[in-house]
């Protein structure tokens, strides 16, 4: 499985509803596939995440909310005005050391707007939904994270009643960071976890 391929073949009625329009208006000049790619780029991977990486962020930063994100993962995110389509009732997931957790929605692609953007297209395909269950090692490998044989991953199935938000661990040697700059640490993959936060290449 490439989460880097699209799954043309895959998509349901109104995915393929809406890619037969984005045809017919490409072929009569009305709009520019490139321009649209790079919208959604930045929807699916910089705006939206960042309210997450906001979320995650102030975690590490406020054991106070760390708490309460622990305890009521709605109301704390509620609290820094982050709410809205799919994001109504969240729980957040914290990584550690010996633990690690990997978000999916086997049914269909429930996913967190609110915090995380637009869905990338890898989410709602379904090898991943069914192989991140049955094979979450091998799948976190794909994307390019080994974890320790020792760890244990932790599978979490979205629903329309509740979407889940992985807190990754904090990267070492981020003491005294603002919020704001340990936010540019966590990606929306994190948030799934399909990565881990990290310092940038």
């Amino acid at each position: 499985m490439s989460h880097d391929h699209d799954h043309d073949n895959e998509l349901d009625p109104f995915a393929a509803r809406v890619r037969a329009l984005e045809t017919i208006l490409t072929r009569k000049g009305l709009i520019d596939p490139a321009a649209i790619d790079v919208i959604v780029d930045t929807y699916e991977t910089k705006i939206g995440p960042r309210n997450g990486a906001r979320v995650v962020a102030k975690a590490w930063s406020d054991p106070a909310f760390a708490a309460w994100l622990r305890r009521d993962a709605t109301a704390a995110i509620e609290s820094l005005s982050y709410t809205g389509r799919q994001g109504e009732h969240m729980q957040a997931v914290f990584n550690t050391g010996n633990t690690h957790n990997l978000v999916v929605c086997t049914l269909c692609s429930c996913y967190p707007w609110s915090v995380l953007g637009l869905p990338p297209v890898w989410y709602k395909a379904p090898p991943y939904r069914s192989r991140a269950v049955i094979d979450p090692r091998g799948v976190l490998e794909e994307f390019g994270l080994v974890l320790p044989a020792g760890t244990k991953i932790r599978v979490w199935d979205s629903t329309a009643e509740l979407r889940y938000l992985v807190v990754p661990m904090r990267p070492e040697g981020t003491e005294g960071w603002s919020e704001e700059r340990l936010a540019e640490l966590v990606s929306r993959d994190a948030m799934i976890g399909t990565a881990l936060a990290s310092h940038p290449a």
